[in-house]
C-alpha cells in the first residue's frame, strides 16, 4: 500500500506548476518509508511514490519501477495476490525477464511488458491503482481495481495531466484554481460522499473501479482527455449462468472460494499482519478462516465504547476467546472521539460524512500500533443481502405500491403535517416495529416515501440525507446510481445488491477505509473483494443471500461452521456513534461556529433558514437531525480546511 502522485505535460516545462506533486511530502501518510521520483525531460513526464514497504522490503521494491529493457515506468499502489503464479506463467512462456527481486510491482511491470496492459490487469487478482508510462509511445496508462479498492485522481490543471492517490496531491498544483463542481456538492448533501466518478472539483474526476485510461500528449495539448474503458464491470454479475447447486454444495463452493482469498491476502506480506474484528457476521468469518489456516494465533483488533449501545467489543471478545486468537482491544471514551473530528477534513480529502468514520480511524491507529496489514470484513454485505435496506424496500414499497399513488401521496402529506408528539403515540401503539430511537422522525420519512413512483425512487429516499432541490435550489443535482432506474438484475434484492457495489461501496465504505487506514500508515485487505469471490457470489441463487428475512442466510451457515450461533446471531449493529447527544453538548460550539448564518451564507450555496430550522430543532430536542447536519458539518469543515 502506498502513495502515488504524477503529472504529463505536452512539452518540457520545468517551472510549471506541476512540479509541485513531488514537494512537502504531501502523501507521506500512504508511504512513511520512502519517497522517490521519475522523471523524462524529452517525455515531460513526472511520476513519484510513496512507499509503505510490504512486500520485498529491499531496495529492489522500490519505486518508481522500470521494466527490464527500460521501455515502461511503473507506480503501483495495491498488492497483487497471485503474483507468484504470474510469475510462473511468464517462465512457462518463457518471457520472464531476470528478476531483481520478489515484489508484485515486478511482476505486474513484466506481466504489462509482455502481454500488455489490459490482459496483465484482466490476470491479476487484487487491489490496485497505478500509473505507467511507454516511453516508446509516449503513453501514460492509469489503472483502477476491480471494486474500487484503491483511489486514483486525475485532472488537467493548467495544462497538464496530473494524478494522485488523494485530492491533496492536484490541489497543490492549482488550488487557487480548482472550483467546487456545486452539482457534486449537491449529491454529497443527498448521500453523504460524492459519487464517482466525478469529484468535488470541476475537471477533477476519480477514476471508475474496473477501468483503463491511456493518455498521450495530443490528447493533453488538445485539452480533452478520452473516456475510460472497462476491464471489468459490475453490470455484468448478474449475466453469469447460475450454479445449480443444492446448500451442501453452495457452503463448500463458497468455503473454498473464499479460504482462498483469505489464504492470498495472507501470505501476500513480508510484515506484521492481524484482522480488524467487529463480532459480526462478515469480520468473524474472515478471522475464523485466516485462523483455520494459521500454524499461531492470528492477532486482532476492535475497539469498545462506554456507550453501550455503541459497543461490539464484547462479541469480538467472545469470537476471538473461541477462535484463540490473539486479541487486542482498546475502549475509547467519547473524549477520544471527540479529539479526532477535527482530524476529519485532512484524512477525508473530499467531503465525507458517513460518522463510521470516527471508529474506523481509532481501530486503524489501534491496529497499526502492532502489525502493518489488516484484512477485513468490508464487501460481505454488497454481495449477501446484509442490509436491513434491501428488505425494507423490497418489502414496504411492495405493500404501499398496492395502494393509488395519488390516495398515498396524501397520506404521507398528513404525516409530514403530524404534530411530532402525535407520531411518537402512534408509533408506540404500533409497538415501534424496528425499535426505532426515533420513532417519530421514522414515521414521517415513511411519510416522505409513501408517494414514491417505483422501487428506485423509495430506495433513494431511504439513502437520502437532504432532499437537494430543498436546501440547494439553485443547483442540478449531479446524477448517480441511485438517480434513475436499479441497474438490471434478478431480483429487486439484488438490483438494490448492484447498484450499492456500483456506488456505495466504492464511493462510501471504501472511501472510509482507505483514507482512515493510510492515515496510519495501515493496510487493509478485503477478502470478500476478491473478484472471484465476487463472481462466485453472483453466480449463486438470491435465496443464498435472503432467505426467510435471513439476510446473508450463506455466510451465516458458512460461519455456523466454525463458530456457535449464539456468538454472532444478533441484530446488525456496525459503528455506531451518540452524534445526536455530542452536537447537544460537547460539539455544540464547534458545530454553532461552523452552522452560523455567517458561515453557511459564505459560499452562497444553502438555504440557510433551511439548516438554521433543522440545527434549533436538533437542539431543542424536538427533532433527531443528527445525520443531515453531520452531513453539513463535515462539508463545512472541509471548505474550511481547504481555504487555509
Amino acid at each position: 500500500m502506498c502513495g502515488i502522485t504524477g503529472f504529463f505535460l505536452p512539452a518540457s516545462d520545468s517551472g510549471h506548476a506541476c512540479h509541485r506533486l513531488s514537494a512537502g511530502g504531501l502523501l507521506n501518510h500512504r508511504g512513511p518509508d520512502a519517497f522517490n521520483g521519475w522523471s523524462d525531460e524529452t517525455s515531460a513526464v513526472g511520476l513519484q511514490h510513496y512507499r509503505l514497504a510490504i512486500q520485498d522490503l529491499s531496495p529492489a521494491g522500490a519505486q518508481p519501477m522500470l521494466s527490464a529493457d527500460g521501455r515502461l515506468v511503473i507506480v503501483f499502489n495495491g498488492e497483487i495476490y497471485n503474483h507468484g503464479a504470474l510469475r510462473e506463467q511468464l517462465a512457462a512462456e518463457g518471457q520472464a525477464p531476470p528478476w531483481r527481486g520478489h515484489s508484485d510491482t515486478e511482476t505486474l511491470l513484466a506481466a504489462i511488458a509482455a502481454w500488455g496492459v489490459t490482459a496483465a490487469v484482466k490476470a491479476c487478482v487484487g487491489m490496485f491503482a497505478f500509473a505507467v508510462f511507454d516511453r516508446e509511445s509516449r503513453q501514460l496508462t492509469l489503472a483502477r481495481d476491480r471494486l474500487g479498492e484503491k483511489p486514483l485522481y486525475y485532472g488537467l490543471l493548467r495544462g497538464a495531466l496530473c494524478l494522485g492517490s488523494e485530492l491533496k496531491a492536484l490541489r497543490a498544483v492549482d488550488r487557487g484554481a480548482l472550483r467546487w463542481h456545486n452539482g457534486a456538492v449537491a449529491a454529497f448533501m443527498r448521500l453523504g460522499y460524492v459519487p464517482g466518478p466525478q469529484s468535488i472539483y470541476e475537471g477533477v474526476w476519480r477514476l471508475a473501479p474496473g477501468t483503463l485510461l491511456t493518455i498521450g500528449p495530443d490528447d493533453i495539448a488538445r485539452g480533452r482527455l478520452p473516456a475510460p474503458q472497462a476491464y471489468w464491470r459490475a453490470l455484468d454479475l448478474p449475466g453469469q449462468p447460475l450454479e445449480p447447486v443444492d446448500d451442501a454444495a453452495a457452503l463448500d463452493r463458497m468455503d473454498a472460494v473464499l479460504r482462498e482469498a483469505v489464504k492470498g491476502q495472507m501470505l501476500s506480506s513480508d510484515v506484521p499482519l492481524g484482522a480488524l474484528l467487529s463480532g459480526g457476521v462478515d469480520s468473524s468469518l474472515i478471522v475464523a478462516l485466516m485462523q483455520a489456516q494459521s500454524s499461531r494465533p492470528v492477532r486482532t483488533f476492535s475497539i469498545g465504547f462506554a456507550d453501550s449501545s455503541s459497543d461490539e467489543a464484547p462479541y469480538a471478545r467472545a469470537v476471538a476467546a473461541h477462535l484463540g486468537t490473539e486479541h487486542t482491544e482498546l475502549y475509547v471514551t467519547a473524549q477520544d472521539t471527540l479529539n479526532t473530528v477535527p482530524r476529519l477534513p485532512e484524512v477525508y480529502c473530499e467531503p465525507f460524512a458517513d460518522s463510521s468514520q470516527v471508529p474506523t480511524l481509532l481501530v486503524s491507529a489501534l491496529a497499526r500500533r502492532h502489525v502493518t496489514v489488516a484484512l477485513s470484513g468490508d464487501g460481505g454485505d454488497e454481495l449477501f443481502a446484509g442490509y436491513d435496506r434491501y428488505q425494507r424496500v423490497a418489502q414496504d414499497f411492495g405493500r404501499v405500491a398496492a395502494v393509488p399513488r395519488a390516495l398515498r401521496a396524501a397520506a404521507g402529506a398528513a404525516l409530514k403535517h403530524t404534530p411530532l408528539g402525535l407520531l411518537d403515540g402512534l408509533a408506540h401503539l404500533a409497538g415501534n416495529p424496528g425499535g426505532a430511537p426515533n420513532p417519530a422522525d421514522r414515521l414521517r420519512k415513511i411519510g416522505a416515501l409513501l408517494g414514491s413512483a417505483d422501487a428506485a425512487a423509495f430506495n433513494r429516499g431511504l439513502v437520502t440525507l437532504w432532499e437537494p432541490k430543498w436546501l440547494m435550489p439553485r443547483v442540478a443535482e449531479l446524477p448517480s446510481v441511485y438517480s434513475g432506474a436499479l441497474p438490471p438484475a434478478g431480483s429487486l434484492v439484488e438490483q438494490l445488491m448492484l447498484a450499492d457495489t456500483q456506488c456505495y461501496l466504492p464511493d462510501d465504505l471504501l472511501v472510509k477505509v482507505d483514507r482512515a487506514a493510510m492515515a496510519t500508515s495501515l493496510e487493509v485487505r478485503a477478502p470478500f473483494l476478491d473478484h472471484r469471490v465476487v463472481e462466485q457470489a453472483w453466480r449463486m441463487d438470491a435465496s443464498y443471500k435472503l432467505r426467510g428475512g435471513q439476510r446473508k442466510w450463506l455466510l451465516q451457515a458458512l460461519l455456523a461452521r466454525y463458530l456457535p450461533r449464539p456468538l454472532f446471531e444478533r441484530p446488525k449493529q456496525g459503528f455506531g456513534l451518540p452524534v445526536d447527544g455530542w452536537l447537544q453538548g460537547p460539539l455544540r460550539d464547534w458545530a454553532e461556529s461552523l452552522l452560523s448564518a455567517a458561515a453557511l451564507s459564505r459560499d452562497g450555496l444553502f438555504d440557510v433558514a433551511v439548516v438554521r430550522r433543522r440545527w434549533h430543532e436538533h437542539l431543542g430536542g424536538r427533532r433527531n437531525w443528527q445525520q443531515a447536519l453531520w452531513c453539513v458539518l463535515m462539508f463545512q469543515a472541509w471548505a474550511e480546511h481547504t481555504r487555509r
